[in-house]
Protein backbone atom coordinates (compact mmCIF):
# COMPACT_ATOMS: atom_id res chain seq x y z
CA UNK A 1 0.00 0.00 0.00
CA UNK A 2 1.42 3.24 -0.98
CA UNK A 3 1.50 6.48 1.25
CA UNK A 4 -1.07 9.20 0.22
CA UNK A 5 1.45 12.18 -0.12
CA UNK A 6 4.88 13.33 -1.02
CA UNK A 7 6.70 15.66 1.29
CA UNK A 8 9.20 17.30 -1.33
CA UNK A 9 10.08 20.53 1.42
CA UNK A 10 12.04 20.46 4.20
CA UNK A 11 10.31 21.88 7.82
CA UNK A 12 12.53 23.72 9.74
CA UNK A 13 12.41 22.32 13.29
CA UNK A 14 14.36 23.73 16.74
CA UNK A 15 13.48 21.46 19.11
CA UNK A 16 12.54 24.09 21.31
CA UNK A 17 10.26 23.39 24.13
CA UNK A 18 10.04 19.37 23.92
CA UNK A 19 11.62 17.58 26.89
CA UNK A 20 14.53 15.48 24.94
CA UNK A 21 15.89 12.29 26.31
CA UNK A 22 19.01 14.08 26.69
CA UNK A 23 20.98 12.00 30.24
CA UNK A 24 23.87 13.68 31.86
CA UNK A 25 26.56 14.09 28.56
CA UNK A 26 29.43 12.12 29.78
CA UNK A 27 30.63 9.27 28.35
CA UNK A 28 33.50 6.45 27.73
CA UNK A 29 36.80 8.34 25.85
CA UNK A 30 37.80 4.94 24.41
CA UNK A 31 35.49 2.78 22.83
CA UNK A 32 37.98 0.02 21.88
CA UNK A 33 37.81 -1.41 17.66
CA UNK A 34 36.39 -5.05 18.04
CA UNK A 35 38.34 -7.41 15.00
CA UNK A 36 37.03 -7.67 11.93
CA UNK A 37 35.05 -10.93 11.47
CA UNK A 38 36.19 -13.17 8.93
CA UNK A 39 35.22 -13.37 5.82
CA UNK A 40 32.00 -15.91 4.88
CA UNK A 41 32.94 -18.55 2.63
CA UNK A 42 29.62 -18.34 0.27
CA UNK A 43 30.21 -15.78 -3.03
CA UNK A 44 30.00 -12.28 -2.18
CA UNK A 45 27.21 -11.72 -4.55
CA UNK A 46 25.54 -14.15 -2.65
CA UNK A 47 26.21 -13.23 0.67
CA UNK A 48 25.40 -9.52 0.13
CA UNK A 49 21.95 -10.88 -1.36
CA UNK A 50 21.78 -12.20 2.18
CA UNK A 51 22.29 -9.17 3.78
CA UNK A 52 20.04 -7.15 1.83
CA UNK A 53 16.90 -9.73 2.26
CA UNK A 54 17.80 -9.67 6.06
CA UNK A 55 18.28 -5.74 5.79
CA UNK A 56 14.32 -5.63 3.86
CA UNK A 57 12.85 -8.07 6.77
CA UNK A 58 14.69 -6.41 9.58
CA UNK A 59 13.11 -3.40 8.16
CA UNK A 60 9.68 -5.05 7.48
CA UNK A 61 9.28 -5.41 11.11
CA UNK A 62 9.94 -1.73 11.77
CA UNK A 63 7.45 -0.40 8.81
CA UNK A 64 4.89 -1.83 11.44
CA UNK A 65 4.37 1.38 12.95
CA UNK A 66 5.58 5.27 11.68
CA UNK A 67 9.05 5.48 12.17
CA UNK A 68 12.00 8.03 11.69
CA UNK A 69 15.74 7.52 9.60
CA UNK A 70 18.74 9.97 10.85
CA UNK A 71 19.08 11.67 7.12
CA UNK A 72 22.36 13.02 6.68
CA UNK A 73 22.27 12.79 2.75
CA UNK A 74 25.99 10.27 3.23
CA UNK A 75 25.35 7.37 1.06
CA UNK A 76 24.50 4.84 4.28
CA UNK A 77 21.62 6.75 5.42
CA UNK A 78 20.19 7.86 2.04
CA UNK A 79 20.21 3.88 1.00
CA UNK A 80 18.51 3.08 4.87
CA UNK A 81 15.75 5.78 3.88
CA UNK A 82 15.14 4.16 0.76
CA UNK A 83 14.80 1.09 1.71
CA UNK A 84 12.75 1.54 4.49
CA UNK A 85 10.31 3.82 2.67
CA UNK A 86 10.24 1.04 0.53
CA UNK A 87 9.12 -1.82 3.58
CA UNK A 88 6.45 1.34 4.42
CA UNK A 89 4.98 1.49 0.74
CA UNK A 90 3.96 -1.94 1.82
CA UNK A 91 2.39 -1.32 5.36
CA UNK A 92 1.04 2.30 4.65
CA UNK A 93 3.69 4.21 7.46
CA UNK A 94 4.99 7.33 7.28
CA UNK A 95 8.71 7.71 7.30
CA UNK A 96 10.17 10.87 8.70
CA UNK A 97 13.61 11.48 7.10
CA UNK A 98 15.52 13.95 10.05
CA UNK A 99 18.08 15.70 8.61
CA UNK A 100 20.63 17.81 11.14
CA UNK A 101 21.64 21.33 10.06
CA UNK A 102 24.10 22.22 12.14
CA UNK A 103 27.71 24.41 12.31
CA UNK A 104 30.00 21.61 12.51
CA UNK A 105 28.69 19.74 9.37
CA UNK A 106 29.15 21.07 5.78
CA UNK A 107 26.42 22.96 4.28
CA UNK A 108 26.64 20.87 1.38
CA UNK A 109 25.25 18.11 3.00
CA UNK A 110 21.63 19.70 3.54
CA UNK A 111 21.71 20.42 -0.24
CA UNK A 112 22.61 16.66 -1.31
CA UNK A 113 20.18 15.59 0.92
CA UNK A 114 17.30 16.83 -0.59
CA UNK A 115 18.60 15.21 -4.06
CA UNK A 116 17.82 11.94 -2.43
CA UNK A 117 14.69 12.17 -1.37
CA UNK A 118 13.32 12.83 -4.42
CA UNK A 119 13.83 8.67 -5.06
CA UNK A 120 11.24 8.46 -1.60
CA UNK A 121 8.17 9.73 -0.24
CA UNK A 122 9.17 10.22 3.26
CA UNK A 123 8.55 13.59 4.88
CA UNK A 124 11.35 15.71 5.50
CA UNK A 125 12.42 17.71 8.68
CA UNK A 126 15.51 19.83 9.18
CA UNK A 127 16.10 20.04 12.81
CA UNK A 128 18.79 22.71 13.82
CA UNK A 129 21.62 22.35 16.56
CA UNK A 130 24.43 24.08 17.83
CA UNK A 131 27.16 21.80 19.02
CA UNK A 132 29.33 24.37 20.77
CA UNK A 133 26.21 25.39 22.68
CA UNK A 134 26.92 22.19 24.83
CA UNK A 135 30.12 22.74 26.65
CA UNK A 136 32.40 20.22 27.07
CA UNK A 137 32.34 20.08 22.75
CA UNK A 138 34.46 23.55 22.86
CA UNK A 139 37.10 21.82 23.46
CA UNK A 140 37.37 19.11 21.25
CA UNK A 141 37.62 16.44 23.77
CA UNK A 142 38.77 12.43 22.37
CA UNK A 143 34.74 11.41 23.59
CA UNK A 144 33.62 14.80 20.58
CA UNK A 145 31.97 12.46 18.82
CA UNK A 146 29.95 10.53 21.84
CA UNK A 147 28.83 14.40 23.06
CA UNK A 148 27.67 15.34 19.89
CA UNK A 149 25.78 12.17 18.61
CA UNK A 150 23.87 11.86 22.59
CA UNK A 151 22.67 15.21 21.82
CA UNK A 152 22.18 15.20 18.23
CA UNK A 153 19.90 11.89 18.72
CA UNK A 154 18.39 13.03 21.91
CA UNK A 155 16.67 15.55 19.74
CA UNK A 156 15.82 13.52 16.97
CA UNK A 157 13.98 11.11 19.49
CA UNK A 158 12.36 13.80 21.11
CA UNK A 159 11.07 14.91 17.18
CA UNK A 160 10.31 11.47 16.94
CA UNK A 161 8.17 11.30 20.13
CA UNK A 162 6.32 14.40 18.83
CA UNK A 163 5.48 12.59 15.37
CA UNK A 164 4.60 9.47 16.70
CA UNK A 165 7.03 7.19 15.52
CA UNK A 166 8.28 4.58 17.19
CA UNK A 167 11.94 3.38 16.42
CA UNK A 168 14.49 5.98 15.25
CA UNK A 169 17.09 4.41 12.77
CA UNK A 170 20.62 5.42 12.17
CA UNK A 171 23.06 4.49 9.32
CA UNK A 172 26.11 3.08 11.08
CA UNK A 173 27.36 -0.11 9.05
CA UNK A 174 29.38 -3.22 9.61
CA UNK A 175 32.98 -1.14 9.10
CA UNK A 176 31.88 1.36 11.40
CA UNK A 177 31.73 -0.86 14.15
CA UNK A 178 35.69 -2.08 13.72
CA UNK A 179 37.19 1.57 14.30
CA UNK A 180 37.14 4.40 16.53
CA UNK A 181 33.49 5.61 16.63
CA UNK A 182 32.64 7.08 20.63
CA UNK A 183 29.56 7.98 18.88
CA UNK A 184 28.24 4.46 18.56
CA UNK A 185 27.92 4.45 22.49
CA UNK A 186 25.66 6.68 22.12
CA UNK A 187 23.46 5.22 19.57
CA UNK A 188 23.55 2.07 22.17
CA UNK A 189 22.47 3.74 25.17
CA UNK A 190 19.69 6.19 23.48
CA UNK A 191 18.19 2.92 21.64
CA UNK A 192 18.71 3.96 18.50
CA UNK A 193 18.32 1.34 15.27
CA UNK A 194 21.77 0.35 13.57
CA UNK A 195 19.90 -1.73 10.66
CA UNK A 196 23.23 -1.70 8.48
CA UNK A 197 25.21 -2.68 10.62
CA UNK A 198 22.89 -5.67 12.33
CA UNK A 199 22.74 -7.39 9.26
CA UNK A 200 26.54 -6.99 8.52
CA UNK A 201 26.49 -4.87 5.96
CA UNK A 202 30.17 -2.78 4.94
CA UNK A 203 30.56 0.27 3.40
CA UNK A 204 31.57 -0.80 0.17
CA UNK A 205 28.48 -3.14 0.57
CA UNK A 206 26.41 -0.13 0.89
CA UNK A 207 27.66 1.24 -1.61
CA UNK A 208 27.11 -1.68 -4.24
CA UNK A 209 23.39 -1.92 -2.94
CA UNK A 210 22.79 1.85 -3.16
CA UNK A 211 23.93 1.97 -7.17
CA UNK A 212 21.49 -1.03 -7.41
CA UNK A 213 18.46 1.44 -6.22
CA UNK A 214 19.70 3.64 -8.34
CA UNK A 215 20.78 6.38 -5.50
CA UNK A 216 22.84 9.39 -6.79
CA UNK A 217 25.33 9.33 -3.60
CA UNK A 218 26.44 5.90 -4.07
CA UNK A 219 29.88 6.68 -4.86
CA UNK A 220 29.78 10.49 -2.67
CA UNK A 221 32.78 10.28 -0.68
CA UNK A 222 32.55 10.61 3.21
CA UNK A 223 31.23 14.02 4.46
CA UNK A 224 32.29 13.81 8.35
CA UNK A 225 31.71 16.56 11.31
CA UNK A 226 34.29 19.37 10.24
CA UNK A 227 35.38 19.03 13.81
CA UNK A 228 37.60 16.21 12.80
CA UNK A 229 39.91 18.77 10.84
CA UNK A 230 41.31 19.85 13.96
CA UNK A 231 43.36 17.79 17.03
CA UNK A 232 42.02 16.63 20.16
CA UNK A 233 42.29 19.22 22.78
CA UNK A 234 42.06 22.07 19.84
CA UNK A 235 39.62 25.06 20.68
CA UNK A 236 37.22 24.52 17.94
CA UNK A 237 36.96 27.64 15.94
CA UNK A 238 33.60 28.02 13.72
CA UNK A 239 35.53 30.72 11.25
CA UNK A 240 38.88 28.23 10.70
CA UNK A 241 36.45 25.65 10.34
CA UNK A 242 34.51 27.84 7.57
CA UNK A 243 38.10 28.63 5.36
CA UNK A 244 38.51 24.75 6.19
CA UNK A 245 35.47 23.90 4.41
CA UNK A 246 35.78 26.35 1.72
CA UNK A 247 39.48 25.08 1.43
CA UNK A 248 38.28 21.88 0.33
CA UNK A 249 35.74 23.05 -1.45
CA UNK A 250 38.27 24.60 -4.20
CA UNK A 251 40.23 21.46 -3.71
CA UNK A 252 37.50 18.81 -4.76
CA UNK A 253 36.40 21.68 -7.79
CA UNK A 254 40.44 20.40 -8.81
CA UNK A 255 38.68 16.97 -9.52
CA UNK A 256 39.87 15.60 -6.18
CA UNK A 257 38.08 13.11 -4.82
CA UNK A 258 38.58 12.00 -1.18
CA UNK A 259 40.46 14.91 0.42
CA UNK A 260 41.05 16.69 4.02
CA UNK A 261 42.96 19.91 5.40
CA UNK A 262 44.02 18.96 8.52
CA UNK A 263 45.02 22.52 10.89
CA UNK A 264 47.92 21.78 13.18
CA UNK A 265 48.36 25.50 14.39
CA UNK A 266 50.58 26.99 12.02
CA UNK A 267 50.56 24.04 9.76
CA UNK A 268 47.76 22.72 7.34
CA UNK A 269 48.04 19.49 5.61
CA UNK A 270 46.05 17.95 3.14
CA UNK A 271 45.41 14.58 2.64
CA UNK A 272 44.51 13.16 -0.86
CA UNK A 273 43.78 9.78 -2.40
CA UNK A 274 47.47 8.89 -3.34
CA UNK A 275 47.12 8.62 -7.27
CA UNK A 276 45.78 12.04 -6.90
CA UNK A 277 48.83 13.47 -5.26
CA UNK A 278 50.56 14.64 -8.48
CA UNK A 279 47.36 16.83 -9.53
CA UNK A 280 48.07 18.84 -6.37
CA UNK A 281 51.75 19.31 -7.88
CA UNK A 282 50.42 20.14 -10.96
CA UNK A 283 48.08 22.99 -9.84
CA UNK A 284 50.43 23.76 -7.37
CA UNK A 285 50.67 27.72 -7.30
CA UNK A 286 46.81 27.20 -7.32
CA UNK A 287 46.72 25.20 -4.50
CA UNK A 288 49.05 27.72 -2.45
CA UNK A 289 47.16 30.59 -2.94
CA UNK A 290 43.66 29.16 -1.70
CA UNK A 291 45.08 26.87 0.78
CA UNK A 292 47.02 30.26 2.51
CA UNK A 293 43.51 31.80 2.74
CA UNK A 294 42.51 29.08 5.29
CA UNK A 295 45.31 31.13 7.96
CA UNK A 296 48.23 28.55 7.74
CA UNK A 297 52.31 29.98 6.61
CA UNK A 298 52.74 26.61 6.29
CA UNK A 299 51.33 24.57 3.59
CA UNK A 300 52.07 20.33 3.31
CA UNK A 301 50.99 17.59 1.34
CA UNK A 302 50.67 14.14 3.59
CA UNK A 303 52.86 11.31 1.74
CA UNK A 304 50.65 8.76 3.39
CA UNK A 305 47.71 9.94 1.47
CA UNK A 306 44.17 10.23 2.21
CA UNK A 307 42.88 8.56 5.44
CA UNK A 308 39.31 8.76 7.42
CA UNK A 309 40.29 9.84 10.69
CA UNK A 310 44.01 10.36 10.72
CA UNK A 311 43.91 12.48 14.39
CA UNK A 312 42.74 8.96 16.19
CA UNK A 313 46.00 8.10 15.91
CA UNK A 314 47.27 8.76 19.42
CA UNK A 315 43.79 7.38 21.24
CA UNK A 316 44.09 4.29 19.43
CA UNK A 317 47.07 1.72 19.47
CA UNK A 318 49.39 2.15 16.81
CA UNK A 319 48.53 -0.61 14.32
CA UNK A 320 47.19 -0.46 11.01
CA UNK A 321 44.06 -2.46 11.69
CA UNK A 322 42.89 -0.28 14.42
CA UNK A 323 43.22 2.84 12.23
CA UNK A 324 40.42 4.74 11.27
Amino acid sequence: MKTDKIYPDSIEFSGKGLSPLRPELSGPELVKPQPLKPTPNESDSQNLTNKKNKLAALLAGYAQTDMCVAFSGGVDSSLLLVMACQAAEETGKRVCALTMDTVLHPKADLAIARTVLAKTKAEHYVLTMDELAVPEIRTNPVNRCYLCKKELYSRMLAFAGVKGAAVLLEGSNEDDLHVYRPGLQAVKELGVKSPLAECGITKEEVRTLAREYDIPVADRPSAPCLATRLPYGAEIDLDLLSRIEAGEEFLKSLGLGNVRIRVHGDILRIEADIQQIPLLMEKREQVIGHMKLVGCPYITIDMEGFRSGSMDIHVLPDDPEHRI
